[in-house]
């Protein structure tokens, strides 16, 4: 027993140590993969720390150039200057804009929040350290003079870029760099609102698309530095202070899901505002150039009535969380600042559009709770309680983020009795703003410059292209030519696929086996019959470039299991095919490596 016991135990050691050299390496290199993530997650965090501070002290120099102070706190200043001024100093904002637009910014136009999304979805996560620091700013220039947009999507824009910088000089692959990407995009929420939490489930909301656990730690490391850059040079302080609300009764929840609902309207209308504005601006068609400082000009003639919608707007939103408005004031603030922040988006100004949203849906709730007190004054909240919620539902029914919403709200106002109540009111306006045709404000921006919005799965499968998986073994069959030609054509012929071609090889038909074997059977045929007697129709033509995602909607509908390549849709020259089964087995690999994303 002792002999057979050292055997085993010599076996048993022999084994291990086996197993160990052949695992060993994987797990080192996995390993310093993790570890060279959070390295570079950290070197991100920092990055984007400092740089969103340089932002800030940006906007602070031109507004001060602009309107005499730095303050975000901009209402007086400005209610004390000339008309003159109020009304021209956007409209100079919008031309010095359109010039740097024209000769400096990489795309001539200003970018945002929808860029990095684009980014994440086609291009790995790599984008432009010009055309982010161009970005940050014009969107600098652009708040400093009073275009009614937020300083938020500009520092996720450049968080977003100097991580797409790295992901680009490191040529990491496409799960790398989302990973770098959502590292800067949470470092830049992080340092902008002085919400680490919601910066992370921003970045997995609203550029990931999912909550993998791999992207989890270097997220969070990104944010916590940004965060504490933050803190460090500008404060741990809340944007708002409040006052100390309370829900009176269990029975103001009805309320809160109403508001929820107004919410979501008032998002629809946003939606619908911003559209409209830039469908006039078509409509008469006003050159690019000119966009900005017209709509510049229109922004300061509002501000001679109300300067609240100047700027990222916190003052007003503060007020209205302090029940300063009156209730024909919120509704008229909810107006003017819907028409400026429409008028500015659509006129390219740059910016974000969460501090409008904020803004929105701060005046919407306060609103909405003077009316219910006036109707329920027993049970209804004060009005600041419903500002704050309707600050939150909107903003969530706009950005399609309701979870980093309501965490944001949470952070911004320091406030967590009211989230209940909060979370209540995004998910009726999330529901009714699911109603509308795109997931958020940014896919909707996407969708108007014709970028096809898509998951993991189809944004790979777009990736490929028909001459990927084309296959050559086809013949093209004369379309005078004879039954009796044919069958040698038949006899002779390993091709997959027959079309009918006229003189000029463009692609007029497609020949069916079974067709072609019932005519070929009566040999008293052969000189009568001809190739496109019995020709079908050829079903949707296919180009090498086009993608596979576009490929498989051209099978929908019909029921042939392979479809014809032609050089082009005009000259129709015959190529190959596309057989159905591979474009699935695509499209099944394309599946696979995106579930590999989300673990």
């Amino acid at each position: 027993m002792t002999g057979a016991a050292a055997r085993a135990r010599a076996w048993t050691a022999r084994f291990l140590k086996q197993t160990l050299r052949d695992f060993r390496p994987a797990q080192d290199v996995s390993a310093r993969e993790q570890m060279l993530m959070l390295v570079f997650a950290a070197l991100i965090g920092l990055a984007v720390g400092y740089a969103a501070y340089g932002f800030r002290e940006l906007l602070g120099i031109i507004q001060h150039l602009f309107y005499g102070t730095a303050s975000e706190y901009l209402v007086e200043t400005v209610r004390n200057l000339p008309w003159w001024h109020v009304m021209l100093a956007p409209a100079i904002g919008g031309m010095i804009l359109a010039l740097f637009l024209r000769y400096i910014m990489p795309g001539g136009r200003a970018q945002g929040v929808p860029d990095v999304i684009e980014a994440g979805m086609y291009n790995d996560g790599r984008m432009s350290f010009r055309a982010g620091i161009g970005a940050a700013a014009a969107s600098a220039l652009s708040i400093g003079c009073g275009a009614s947009v937020g300083r938020e999507g500009p520092l996720v824009h450049l968080g977003g870029s100097l991580a797409g910088v790295l992901a680009k000089k490191l040529h990491l692959n496409r799960v790398e760099g989302h990973s770098v990407l959502a590292c800067g995009v949470a470092a830049g929420v992080a340092a902008s609102f002085n919400a680490p939490i919601a910066g992370v489930i921003f970045a997995h909301e609203v550029v990931l698309g999912h909550y993998a656990l791999r992207a989890l730690a270097p997220v969070v490391i990104s944010a916590v530095i940004g965060t504490i850059i933050t803190r460090i040079h500008i404060g741990d302080f809340p944007a708002f202070l409040i006052p100390e609300y309370a829900i009176l009764s269990f029975w103001e929840f009805p309320a809160f899901m109403m508001l929820g609902l107004v919410s979501g309207v008032m998002a629809l209308v946003f939606f619908w505002s911003v559209g409209f504005t830039k469908d006039i601006y078509d409509a008469l068609k006003l050159p690019e150039f000119w966009r900005p400082p017209v709509a510049g000009l229109l922004v300061g003639c509002i501000a001679l009535l109300f300067p609240e919608v100047l700027g990222v707007g916190y003052e007003a939103t503060d007020n209205a969380l302090k029940q300063f408005y009156s209730l024909t004031a919120l509704v008229l603030l909810v107006a003017a600042k819907m028409a400026a922040t429409s008028i500015s988006v659509a006129g390219g100004f740059g910016g974000g559009v969460f501090s409008p949203a904020l803004f929105i849906g701060a005046m919407t709730g306060g609103a909405f709770g003077l009316i219910a007190s006036y109707v329920f004054p027993e049970l209804a909240a004060e009005h600041g309680l419903y500002a704050i919620v309707g600050m939150g539902a909107v903003a969530s029914a706009i950005l399609g983020a309701p979870i980093s919403t309501t965490l944001i709200v949470f952070e911004l106002t320091g406030d967590y009795r009211v989230t209940i109540a909060m979370m209540a009111a995004v998910v009726f306006a999330a529901i009714l703003g699911r109603q509308f045709r795109y997931r958020n404000f940014f896919h909707w921006q996407l969708a108007r410059r014709a970028v096809k919005v898509a998951d993991a799965d189809e944004v790979l499968l777009h990736a490929q292209v028909v001459a990927d998986v084309m296959i050559t073994s086809v013949e093209g069959i004369s379309s005078s030519m004879t039954f009796a030609r044919l069958r040698d054509v038949y006899r002779d012929s390993d091709a997959q696929a027959y079309y009918v071609v006229d003189e000029d090889g463009r692609v007029t038909g497609a020949l069916n086996e079974t067709d072609v074997k019932y005519a070929l059977l009566d040999p008293e045929l052969d000189n009568f019959g001809l190739a496109v007697d019995i020709a079908s129709a050829p079903g949707p033509l296919l180009t090498p470039a086009m993608p596979l995602d576009e490929a498989m909607t051209a099978f929908s509908g019909t029921a042939f299991r392979y479809l014809a390549v032609v050089d082009s849709r005009s000259s129709r020259h015959l190529l190959g095919i596309v057989r159905f089964r591979d474009l699935l087995a695509a499209h099944n690999q394309a599946l696979k490596e995106a579930q590999e994303e989300t673990r």
